[in-house]
């Protein structure tokens, strides 16, 4: 029977990856950048540094984000990780993701199947890194601090988690 879906019984072959990240972390990493995506227009972080006990993204913006601004990227951040949603992964081929993803942070050498990895329907991207099952294994999302540079039009944000033990 026929169901239009392609079903893989091969293994898939994808690109090593070279690092471990921490995945409450950067799975919030995914919630932050399409929230400011929601927020401000801007694509994903154009830097990333992501460790277990605080982490630091950058943004090119237009402008420098207003104490309201800033709240609210906070307050949104907590609202979605609060949702208990699913992280799922599906894998697509590259031709599949053209028009739908930023291609331009593949590597030249990246495999021809990638890895979409989904919060919930509230955000979609190309990672080939680890991540939670679940939004509800995350924390709260705390901005320690955040900095503008006129020059560049960067934003920089630095952040933790507070773990759920230390929350209840």
């Amino acid at each position: 029977m026929d169901s239009g879906y392609c079903i893989m019984e091969q293994e898939l072959t994808l690109n090593q990856h070279n690092k471990t990240e921490y995945p409450p972390m950067h799975t919030t990493e995914h919630i932050i950048n399409r929230t400011m995506m929601n927020l401000f227009g801007c694509g994903r972080s154009v830097e990333a540094h992501i460790e277990r006990k605080k982490s630091k993204l950058d943004y090119k913006l237009a402008a420098c984000p207003t104490p309201e601004q800033v709240e609210l990227l906070e307050k949104t951040v907590n609202e979605v990780i609060h949702q208990n949603l699913p992280v799922t992964t599906v894998y697509i081929s590259q031709a599949e993701a053209q028009g739908r993803f930023d291609m331009e942070r593949l590597p030249d050498d990246a495999s021809e199947t990638v890895r979409v990895v989904k919060v919930g329907d509230y955000d979609e991207c190309l990672c080939i890194g680890l991540h939670v099952a679940n939004t509800s294994e995350i924390g709260t999302f705390k901005l320690l601090s955040h900095d503008w540079n006129p020059d560049t039009g960067i934003w920089r944000i630095r952040f933790k988690l507070i773990p759920l033990a230390s929350i209840n």
